[in-house]
């Protein structure tokens, strides 16, 4: 950039905060007829856009290809019919969703007659920082209008081009419905200054900021951020086979779960097999997952057992892949796999495939996680697969929104309080 170009960086940052800020204000008040038809005619947007976006997003892929980027990274930025039809569907379900904002949360009467109620309202602004997946400036920016809020979109520069397009098609939906067309706006600059301005909360107009991307991001999100933050930062989740483990659905979830697409933050990256499985289920599952193409991080039992298996060390244990790899430990019981996953994990997502109640009770009990699974695989750990319609991210912190971040953790709350003349002794 030329000095002018850094000069004028921090004034155009400030101005989108500043008209992010007036548009919320809008939307705050906007009607859930004119949000479900913003929401209606940006879906139908992406449709009439297809080959618009799809060459948008040949643009990305040609050039994050020429880079050398890991086939991780490009299945994460590839855009296809098929994934245009989800991010479609993702703002028709959005749309379809009960409004959440003005929902009365909790009402009581006071013994001296006041009438309390916790009713909901938007957040404000949300900033979302993100890298190569630009479905995510579809699904931020219709979770965010659906809950009444503005939001700044900051797209890695691997992704400007498809995240340029799926904007344009939101911002139609905007216009369509006329609201403004700031409520959803896209840093125009791949700078990264720019993170720097939205960390540092544009003049007190942003009210959160959501990361999406890797672990540099978000540990620089989390590190340097002057406004609160929903974010996780590494997705090392578990799978634990117990001992009463269903043969074909240890193998079934287990697969899928590594391997239906490893460079999402739900997948498998650590498997714990119970020692009374080893032998045979917990073989056949290993087995599996090699005939799938996965490469196996073993401990000696697992090394012994599996002639392929490469050994496993403690970095493993700490490791999110983002690949075809697992690191796979046997456990003497369910108690010892909760203490594995209550040692290594980042708090996002665990499973056990069990027939045991009690076993299964003390694994969702004792465990701190953002979401537990019972004989279901962690690739459910999405909003779309919550009902959610999309997610803005998923957070692992335990204020305010943990989990999946939908439309109601977008949501904050306000009370109100009728009375009929009380005064304070």
């Amino acid at each position: 950039m030329s000095t002018a170009e850094i000069l004028a960086l921090p004034a155009m940052m400030a101005e989108i905060g500043r008209k992010a800020r007036a548009a919320a204000s809008v939307l705050a008040f906007a009607s859930a007829e004119r949000k479900h038809a913003a929401l209606v005619g940006a879906a139908q947007a992406l449709n009439t856009a297809r080959v618009e976006l799809l060459e948008a997003n040949a643009l990305d892929m040609q050039a994050a290809e020429t880079k050398g980027i890991s086939k991780a990274f490009l299945d994460r930025l590839l855009l296809t019919d098929k994934r245009i039809d989800a991010m479609i569907d993702g703002l028709r379900t959005i749309a379809e969703l009960p409004d959440p904002v003005g929902r009365v949360m909790a009402e009581w009467t006071r013994p001296n007659g006041l009438v309390m109620s916790r009713v909901s309202t938007p957040l404000g602004v949300i900033g979302v920082i993100f890298e190569s997946r630009p479905n995510v400036t579809a699904d931020a920016g219709a979770l965010t209008l659906k809950s009444g809020n503005a939001v700044i979109l900051r797209g890695g520069s691997d992704s400007a081009h498809s995240s340029r397009a799926i904007h344009a098609c939101l911002v139609a939906g905007l216009k369509s419905a006329g609201l403004p067309e700031t409520c959803i706006q896209i840093v125009p600059t791949t700078d990264r200054e720019a993170v720097g301005e939205m960390l540092r909360g544009l003049d007190g107009n942003i009210d959160v900021i959501v990361p999406r991307g890797g672990k540099t991001l978000v540990a620089r999100v989390q590190n340097e951020a002057r406004v609160p933050v929903f974010a996780h930062l590494e997705g090392i989740c578990h799978t634990y086979l117990d001992a009463s483990a269903n043969p074909k659905m240890a193998v079934d979830v287990t697969v899928n779960a590594k391997m239906r697409r490893t460079g999402v933050c739900g997948a498998t990256e650590t498997l714990l097999v119970h020692e009374f499985l080893l032998p045979s289920v917990g073989k056949s599952v290993v087995e599996a997952l090699i005939a799938k193409g996965c490469e196996i991080r073993g401990d000696a039992r697992i090394q012994a057992l599996i002639p392929t298996a490469i050994p496993a060390t403690e970095e493993d244990w700490h490791t999110e892949y983002e690949d075809a790899i697992i690191s796979v430990k046997v456990v003497k019981d369910v108690g010892e796999a909760i203490a594995h996953i209550n040692t290594y994990s980042s708090h996002h997502t665990e499973a056990i495939i069990s027939e045991d109640s009690a076993a299964v009770q003390r694994f969702f009990t004792e465990i701190d996680s953002a979401i537990l699974l019972h004989n279901a695989s962690t690739q459910f750990a999405d909003g779309g697969e919550f009902g959610f319609g999309g997610e803005i991210g998923i957070a692992t912190g335990k204020f305010h929104a943990r989990g999946p971040v939908g439309v109601e953790q977008l949501t904050t709350f306000k009370y109100l309080v009728r009375g009929s003349g009380q005064t304070r002794p």
